[in-house]
C-alpha cells in the first residue's frame, strides 16, 4: 500500500471510490471541482494498492485548526489498515503544518467510523455541537 497527495489525474478515481464508500451521513454531492479544489490545496490523501485507488482522507489546515474528513475505504479494502495508515500521514503533515489539535468529523450514528478514529487516539468530544448551511 501507498500513501500519497492526491493530483489531477486522481479526480476521476477519488469520486468512484466515494461512491463505492460512501455513507448516509455525507449531504453534498461529489463533483470534481470539489475534488481539485482540495487536490489544489494539497488537502487530499489518497491510498493505493496494485495502482488502483482504496482509500482517502482530506486533511485540512486553515492555519489555527487541522480537519480530518473524508475518511473513506472500499468495502473491499476495509480493515486491513488502510484508514489507519491515511489517518496517521494525515497527522503527521498537520503536525509538520503547526496543527495543535486535530478535529475529526463523523456521524454521530456510524459506529464503525467512530471506532475507527477511537483506535486511532481520537477521543469524542461531547462539549461540541456542529452548526452547518450548505451553500
Amino acid at each position: 500500500m501507498t500513501i500519497r497527495w492526491a493530483s489531477a489525474g486522481d479526480v476521476d478515481a477519488v469520486i468512484a471510490l466515494w461512491a463505492a464508500a460512501r455513507t448516509t451521513a455525507a449531504s453534498t454531492p461529489d463533483d470534481a471541482a470539489g475534488v481539485e479544489g482540495a487536490i489544489a490545496l494539497g488537502a487530499l490523501l489518497v491510498a493505493e494498492v496494485d495502482g488502483a485507488l482504496v482509500g482517502t482522507l482530506i486533511a485540512g489546515w486553515d492555519g489555527w485548526r487541522g480537519n480530518m474528513y473524508r475518511l473513506a475505504v472500499l468495502p473491499s479494502h476495509r480493515r486491513r489498515g488502510v484508514a489507519r495508515a491515511l489517518v496517521a500521514a494525515g497527522e503527521r503533515r498537520l503536525r509538520e503544518l503547526g496543527a495543535r489539535r486535530i478535529t475529526a468529523l463523523v456521524a454521530r450514528d456510524d459506529a464503525a467510523a467512530a471506532s475507527v478514529w477511537r483506535d486511532a487516539g481520537f477521543a469524542h468530544d461531547e462539549a461540541i455541537a456542529r452548526f452547518v448551511r450548505n451553500l
